[in-house]
């Protein structure tokens, strides 16, 4: 059997495209098709796809024409993955002439015939997404300065609503009216302290703007479904921003658990802390470690135990300067268990822990952004690692998946909205405990 392998990174997969593979197809028997992760473009300094990973796996697939498909997830895998097939011909388009000749060694290389007049690239030149940031977080600057690497969106409007003490050397144009600013973008990114979220998102889906919040949006159920009423009357989209979502070591994480890799899951023991920031918060009165850092604790939660806990309680500490600076959250499920831990201005081992009945896993700290993860077993031998490079701590797969959705008409598939209402929910639960 003749064995053809091709890579791509098939973003809005089109005519030429499946030239390509039919080209390839004939070369051989068996074709293997590797699409390429966003990681690649962003080791080129551009993040270029529209689509995410899994929707350009899917396109290949439905095709008909490849006999298996994978992701490419890391330098040097067209080598291992040569080896490990058993593979005869590397097909690849000729505008790539002369750049794998190096695979030689292992295979055939055939550069083929690409087809004129029309690529990703085209049918990506529509206008870009305009994205206004109101808020006062630190972190702005560097989600503006990601966003310059993400094609399809423009940052760096903003609306400072109160005091800022970052670095505003990203900021393009700074308003002194969030109306102001409202009328000259498409979207707005909400980045303000928890509290004052709903307003600046209820004023924005009004004039009919799409937007994207840091999590919680609301801070009860009730006002979250006010939300995505009104979102849904002026048609626009509203999309959660818990930005561990998009790191693909954490989504293949999910994957894995959820197919049975350590059993049936018991516990979850989340913790997220930090002293970053911890006087700017207390300048800008923050409101707690809970509201800061919920929203993250109870994804994994969320995730894998699913909405329907029995019972949730509260404990929390508080100093001079916050209300809460630490809180202890424990939820209880048919079956299971769930511990959380949030802190500011106070330190602790940020991983992720989640047991199951044939073994665990295990997130080193900060687990949130981490890009690797373990499964560990009884019989030790049979530990295994596993490594997923993401980009920018998933801030730039967030942009780029909230510009598909504004352009698509589609829901946000990171963090679905049933996630987005349990996580405001929980934020009321606390607040009355408080």
């Amino acid at each position: 059997m003749i064995k053809v392998i091709t890579y791509g990174t098939f973003d809005l997969l089109h005519q030429g495209h499946i030239n390509i593979l039919k080209r390839a197809k004939a070369l051989g028997d068996y074709l293997c098709v590797g699409v390429t992760t966003e990681n690649f473009d962003v080791s080129r300094g551009k993040i270029n796809v529209r689509q995410s990973l899994m929707e350009r796996i899917e396109a290949v697939k439905a095709t008909g024409i490849a006999d298996e498909v994978f992701p490419e997830e890391y330098v040097g895998q067209k080598i291992d993955d040569i080896k490990r097939n058993n593979i005869s011909i590397f097909a690849i388009g000729s505008d790539w002439k002369g750049k794998f000749d190096y695979l030689n060694e292992y295979c055939q290389v055939i550069y083929l015939p690409r087809t004129e007049g029309v690529s990703s690239t085209q049918l990506r030149s529509n206008k870009p997404v305009v994205i206004g940031t109101v808020g006062s977080d630190p972190s702005m600057t560097k989600l503006i300065k990601t966003a310059a690497a993400v094609d399809g969106v423009e940052m760096g409007k903003v609306f400072l609503d109160e005091e800022y003490f970052g670095n505003r050397k990203s900021f393009t144009t700074v308003y002194d009216s969030y109306d102001k600013m409202l009328d000259k973008v498409d979207a707005i990114y909400v980045a303000t302290r928890p509290e004052k979220r709903y307003d600046f998102i209820k004023r924005a889906i009004e004039k009919g703007k799409h937007v994207i919040s840091n999590s919680p949006m609301a801070l009860s159920a009730e006002k979250y479904d006010e939300l995505t009423a009104t979102a849904h009357r002026n048609k626009t989209v509203l999309f959660d921003s818990i930005k561990t979502a998009y790191m693909l070591a954490f989504s293949r994480m999910i994957l894995l658990v959820k197919g049975g890799l350590i059993g049936d899951v018991k516990s979850i023991d989340v913790t997220c802390t930090s002293l970053e920031n911890y006087d700017w918060l207390v300048k800008t009165k923050y409101f707690s470690s809970f509201t800061d850092w919920g929203a993250i604790a109870l994804l994994p939660i969320f995730k894998l135990l699913g909405l329907g806990y029995k019972k949730v309680s509260f404990s929390s500490l508080g100093d001079d300067n916050l209300d809460d600076i630490f809180t202890k959250v424990n939820m209880e499920y048919d079956g299971a268990i769930a511990t959380i831990s949030t802190g500011l201005g106070v330190k602790s081992e940020g991983d992720l822990r989640i047991s199951g009945t044939k073994g665990y896993i295990y997130v080193p700290a900060p687990w949130w952004k981490s890009e690797y993860f373990e499964a560990r077993f009884e019989d030790a031998s049979n530990n295994k690692p596993y490594y997923y490079k993401s980009d920018n701590e998933g801030l730039s797969m967030e942009l780029v998946h909230f510009a598909r959705c504004i352009r698509s008409g589609d829901g946000n598939f990171y963090v679905e909205s049933e996630i987005s209402r349990a996580v405001a929910d929980v934020m009321e639960l606390y607040n009355e405990k408080k």
